[in-house]
């Protein structure tokens, strides 16, 4: 594997991915520098924008397990995680693994579940690790985490700790699609009302577990210099004094952000990174890490306000 072989391969993702959902090419992309990445994704949108099946195409495009949990507000802890059962007939605990234990997992609407259920991930987004009842149990290679919310309703929903925020390498804003894309949604599966079976579209695999471990490795040898490192670390320490912000992004945001640029320019097929791939995922990696302050909400400014505002007055280097 090369750096031309990534490139291919993502290419590949792509074009399988096109087959079923329509649009949501940002997405894809976010998608796949997560997952070159090690890191999780967040993704927000109004119901009917594929959030659901862009994540199960992306998954049987790459063979990993899938796995989902429909987080509801009387979801428990071990609903999640699993729990050891009492066998009568051997007396003794058995472990009964919960959803968690896959290789992508869907966390659907992971805001309608109280924090106590959604701090169960937290070991295994971070650490890759899940204990229970004191004994740690290893996930499988390639697990990523595609959480899901709908930014509409409020009732019975619980906001997400910065805590779990602060685990999710991305946060993506779905939009609605252009006229031209929803008329193609419609020729395409309007002639149902269910979600679709993708053995309908003849998707095929285009990589395994084995592959994406060999562009991982690949991805941290990307050359991060040492300018382009100071910029990412004055982008981070300037959300920490930016007079609209109450709270800045932590110092595992810097790490996690040129983790991700180094994937970001090995899918363009280049050993290096430059400002601009800094420039592009700034927005996704440091939007749900600030906090406004209360002036700002007020006056009706955004996180993705504030991140252009950061990026204009730090210059880039050359």
């Amino acid at each position: 594997m090369d750096l031309e072989g990534i490139k291919a391969t993502s290419d590949a993702v792509r074009e399988q991915v096109r087959k079923v959902v329509v649009g949501q090419e940002l997405a894809v992309d976010l998608m796949l520098v997560s997952l070159l990445s090690d890191g999780h994704i967040l993704m927000e949108g109004v119901p009917g924008t594929a959030k659901t099946l862009l994540a199960r195409v992306f998954a049987h495009t790459l063979s990993l397990d899938f796995g989902r949990i429909q987080f509801t507000p009387d979801l428990m802890p071990g609903d999640v995680t699993g729990t050891n059962l009492f066998n009568f007939q051997t007396s003794e605990f058995t472990l009964t693994k919960g959803p968690v234990f896959t290789q992508l997992l869907l966390a659907d609407e992971i805001n309608r579940t109280p924090p106590k259920t959604q701090s169960a991930l937290l070991q295994a987004m971070h650490e890759r690790t899940v204990t229970i009842d004191g004994v740690t149990h290893t996930m499988d290679d390639g697990f990523m985490v595609i959480a899901t919310q709908n930014p509409i309703e409020q009732h019975g929903t619980y906001p997400l700790p910065e805590a779990q925020l602060d685990r999710f390498l991305f946060k993506h804003i779905l939009a609605y699609p252009t006229r031209e894309e929803e008329r193609t949604i419609v020729e395409r599966h309007g002639h149902r009302t269910t979600m679709p079976s993708l053995a309908d579209f003849g998707i095929t695999r285009v990589a395994d577990l084995e592959t994406l471990k060999q562009i991982r490795q690949l991805v941290s040898d990307i050359r991060l210099s040492s300018d382009l490192i100071d910029y990412i670390v004055d982008i981070i320490r300037a959300t920490r004094e930016h007079p609209s912000l109450q709270f800045g992004a932590s110092p595992r945001a810097a790490n996690m952000l040129a983790t991700a640029v180094r994937a970001y320019a090995a899918l363009q097929s280049r050993d290096f990174a430059i400002p601009d791939d800094v420039k592009s995922l700034a927005g996704p990696a440091l939007r749900h890490r600030i906090v406004l302050s209360p002036a700002a909400e007020i006056e009706g400014i955004d996180a993705d306000h504030v991140i252009s505002r950061i990026l204009d007055q730090i210059p880039a280097p050359r």
